[in-house]
């Protein structure tokens, strides 16, 4: 088991920012890059994820997440799927928890819940951006993948949704990102067919193919662009199969995806 503190497990390869964007990035009206350095009452730390086979790092600027692009998920958590149009959340960007491979790294049990629950994902992450991405171009956007966690509050996220309330604080908190390290589209085969899976103490709880994605990740591009202008530095987590289900102090969760490393985390 490697146990590690908030800081060092969820700011891998973390510095902090006395520059800020790099030249070659594009903002939007309402932002403020600036390329000399700028003066500020205090450091904040940029978030990274390691890149696989690379001294580089990646920055992360937002982490979206698309809800119900499984069919059998969604019907799971009481959607239809024929008929519900994709929609997306986003986790503040330390919620990220890296998790390298061959490492079961401990993930503390967060406070206000008594119904924690795990959702294994694909993550895309970009290279670049822009608003109403075709679908046709989304995947030239693409920096990489990494397999991923979104860890979700059940209680809270279902009895806000009952009061017509958001439920944010069911999705994002603390560590509620595991991620494994991305590598980059050159070193992959298009994902197509492949098979995700997770496992809690050695059995299958998830397992589904990524086809059976109903939006698949350049829709999920496209369509986010819509709404959002998408930057590099942004990730998507792209949706989990269904079975999702709780997990308890002690529990070792196991995640698969064909072409990438294992993630392993255990609840303390």
């Amino acid at each position: 088991m490697t146990p590690l503190s908030r800081r060092n497990s969820l700011k891998i390869g973390l510095a902090a920012l006395t520059t800020a964007a790099t030249a070659g990035t594009t903002t939007s009206a309402s932002a403020q890059t600036h390329t000399t350095a700028t003066k500020t009452p205090f450091k904040v730390e940029q978030v990274f994820i390691p890149i696989a086979g690379s001294q580089d790092m990646f920055p992360v600027r937002r982490i979206y997440c698309i809800g119900r692009n499984y069919a059998a998920h969604a019907r799971e958590m009481g959607s239809d799927p024929t008929r519900e149009p994709p929609f997306f959340f986003q986790k503040p960007t330390d919620a990220i928890q890296y998790v390298a491979p061959d490492k079961v790294v401990d993930h503390p049990y967060p406070s206000l819940t008594k119904n924690y629950h795990y959702e294994v994902e694909l993550v895309a992450a970009l290279k670049s951006g822009g608003k109403n991405i075709s679908i046709e171009t989304a995947l030239d956007h693409v920096y990489g993948y990494a397999l991923g966690l979104d860890m979700t509050r059940r209680d809270l996220q279902r009895a806000l949704g009952d009061q017509k309330k958001p439920w944010e604080i069911g999705k994002s908190f603390d560590h509620s990102a595991p991620i494994g390290p991305i590598y980059r589209v050159q070193a992959l085969k298009n994902f197509s067919k492949e098979t995700i899976s997770l496992s809690v103490n050695g059995v299958i709880k998830q397992q589904a193919t990524l086809d059976q994605m109903i939006w698949s990740v350049a829709e999920q591009i496209a369509k986010l662009s819509e709404a959002n202008e998408l930057f590099a530095g942004d990730i998507i987590y792209s949706g989990t199969p269904e079975n999702v289900g709780p997990v308890v102090k002690g529990d070792v969760i196991l995640c698969k995806l064909d072409q990438l490393p294992d993630l392993s985390i255990k609840i303390v």
